[in-house]
């Protein structure tokens, strides 16, 4: 029997491309991932034309998300067959900023996956909230596998952190690999990204790709102020 299909998933916070475009492109390229799942992708003017150029530089697509998100987005390579997506704004709260949801549900090599990408609040309080929302989304998506990923705003320490770990796998622990620290790039000392799997999926490594072939420390350091995750998964086929 073959083995369940294996897919690379990115998850990367890009500060709205106002760094080293280039150099971002370039690191998403190298990493070969199959979903990329982005926070503070473009949302104002243009945005849609700029999250395109992003992907089209990277051999991507864009799936869904960017301002209709409030700024997370999801890219994909054409290995990626799109059953629905969905942008889902979150509750504002007077004085932090608008957070939301980008999902989908897809398809790669006879799996069918759910995938979310997210940038929690920076207030304790709403934050945990918004895990409770994340989770629920999670389990509406209507599929057997799923992942979220994304900037979480907070370290493994955090309540909010630990909600999602406690429900599904933090990949990180799981398969550690790479490195662990995401922030800042210049000087990484704290893991506040993440991606996250339900706990049929089997985690084969994640972590920050730091000397994997094509993605220089140059780079790493001028193109956002967050590090990347990547993480290799085999997904049960449907």
């Amino acid at each position: 029997m073959p083995l369940p299909p294996t897919i690379r998933v990115l998850t990367y916070n890009i500060r709205s491309m106002r760094d080293d475009t280039p150099a971002l492109a370039r690191i998403i390229k190298a990493a070969t991932p199959d979903l990329v799942l982005l926070q503070e992708a473009p949302r104002f003017f243009r945005w849609r034309k700029k999250l395109a150029r992003l992907a089209r530089a990277a051999d991507l697509v864009v799936l869904t998300g960017g301002g209709t998100a409030a700024g997370p987005a999801i890219l994909c390579s054409l290995r990626t067959t799109v059953e629905r997506t969905e942008d889902v704004l979150l509750p504002l709260t007077t004085g932090n900023h608008r957070r939301g949801f980008a999902t989908a549900v897809v398809r790669i090599g006879g799996a069918r996956l759910g995938v979310l990408s997210t940038h929690l609040s920076l207030v304790e309080e709403e934050r945990y909230d918004q895990t409770a929302t994340l989770l629920d989304r999670l389990a509406g998506l209507g599929v057997d596998h799923a992942i979220a990923g994304g900037d979480i705003n907070e370290p493994p320490t955090g309540r909010s952190f630990g909600r999602l770990a406690e429900t599904l796998q933090d990949t990180w622990v799981t398969a550690p690999w790479g490195t662990e620290h995401t922030f800042p790039s210049t000087a990484p000392d704290s893991r506040i990204d993440a991606i996250f799997a339900t706990k049929g999926i089997e985690v084969l490594t994640a972590g920050v790709p730091k000397d994997f072939p094509g993605i220089t420390g140059n780079d790493l350091r001028a193109a956002t102020d967050h590090l990347p995750v990547l993480a290799t998964l085999r997904i049960p086929g449907n």
